[in-house]
């Protein structure tokens, strides 16, 4: 578990698509909207402040809302399509992963959680961060975080 740690995020300005389903719908929807959105990255222009693909999500027994974004200068006029949402600064629980790794990534986390006696923000979003290389690795470094409580 020495992959876990706690980071603090500053708050982070974001511009991108979201899809909102049942969790049977996953992963094969968030890899689709993770793919429709960096085709369509070229639109943010000069905006972008880093590579890297933010992906919020929240959900609850049912369903959940699953963002592919990326962090951006404020925007006052956002690509049609796609909205600019503000992630508040938080403490999250880390997890280095890989995209192949995910659902072990997030086993790894939850058990660290439990073992540090560290709770879950259930109002605050999940993220998970995609360290996408332009030579379309076929595994890429993906950092899982969950928000914590104070």
């Amino acid at each position: 578990m020495e992959n876990c740690s706690i980071v603090i995020k500053p708050a982070l300005q974001l511009v991108g698509i979201s899809y909102c389903g049942p969790y049977s719908s996953f992963p094969d929807e968030a890899i689709r909207l993770q793919t429709e959105f960096l085709a369509r990255k070229h639109e943010l222009n000069d905006n972008v402040k880093s590579t890297v693909l933010y992906s919020p999500y929240f959900g609850n027994e049912a369903f959940a809302t699953y963002w592919a974004c990326n962090e951006v200068h404020h925007m006052d006029e956002v690509p049609e399509g796609m909205v600019q949402i503000t992630i508040p600064a938080h403490r999250y629980a880390m997890v280095a992963s890989s995209n192949k790794r995910i659902g072990e990534g997030y086993e790894q986390l939850h058990a660290w959680m439990n073992e540090k006696e560290l709770q879950k923000d259930d109002q605050a979003v999940s993220l998970e961060l995609f360290y996408i290389d332009e030579q379309h690795w076929e595994e890429e470094p993906v950092e899982l975080l969950i928000p914590l409580k104070d």
